[in-house]
């Protein structure tokens, strides 16, 4: 039987849970809808989702406050497509900084947040060909860090995994296949994100900055990602590739 998407729903808004569940289910999606963090909490207990809609402002727990505990649980891998307010570009930016995949404004249409929700799914699972996992797995060594490509671990000189969100992979698999090569920001999002830069994103620059701490890089004199001005990005360590034998 084929794989139905599972769409949660995070938000206190009781009408934009129904209008938007009732959407997502008639184009074909299984949905789960609930009001806070603590039916949030209570359905991942017993269940899993594909994708998380998460609401930024509610009472109590916010947005922002699950969005982190996601990151750092069992969770840490399902993909969160974050709701904001359309006036406050800030808490987009701090939503994008938790590990929020990606980012709608309200108001929206239901019809948005369907092609969102299909262009987040589509990009944690099937990367760009230059990312893509061949059958034999490839530990990249760079510096004092190592990728491995079948964990998705970056590991440290000691062999301690350091955990990535999916945007953060791919990102830095993006970077490592193209070492010192200077990258555009409109490049690094249609690669990471599978879409074209939309006027003032900044979601791009969040992930390098995201990328830079977990490589423990001086964002004011990195050795691993630097930026060129007016340019984009570019890694600057050279890569080495060696196989995973099983």
């Amino acid at each position: 039987m084929d794989h139905i998407d599972h769409i949660l729903i995070v938000d206190d808004d009781r009408e934009i849970r129904e209008l938007v569940a009732g959407y997502l289910k008639k184009n074909g999606l299984r949905v789960t809808a609930v009001a806070d963090g603590r039916h949030m909490r209570a359905f991942l207990e017993a269940d899993s989702a594909d994708l998380i809609v998460l609401d930024l402002m509610m009472p109590g727990d916010d947005g922002l406050v699950l969005c982190r505990e996601l990151r750092a649980g069992k969770h840490k891998a399902t993909p969160i497509l974050m709701l904001t307010a359309r006036s406050d570009e800030t808490d987009r930016i701090v939503g994008l900084e938790m590990g929020a995949d990606d980012y709608l404004a309200k108001p929206f249409s239901a019809r948005e947040l369907l092609a969102r929700i299909k262009a987040v799914l589509r990009r944690t699972r099937m990367l760009p060909p230059n990312l893509q996992i061949t059958e034999v797995g490839q530990l990249l060594s760079f510096g004092d860090w190592q990728l491995d490509t079948t964990a998705r671990h970056l590991l440290d000189r000691n062999g301690t995994a350091v955990a990535l969100s999916g945007a953060e992979y791919r990102l830095l698999r993006v970077f490592v296949d193209h070492p010192q090569r200077v990258l555009n920001r409109d490049q690094l999002l249609n690669l990471t994100q599978g879409r074209e830069a939309e006027l003032f994103d900044r979601s791009i620059d969040l992930l390098v900055s995201r990328l830079r701490q977990r490589l423990s890089d001086d964002a004011r004199e990195p050795a691993y990602i630097k930026t060129v001005r007016s340019e984009g990005y570019v890694f600057a360590m050279p890569v080495e590739i060696s196989e995973l034998r099983q």
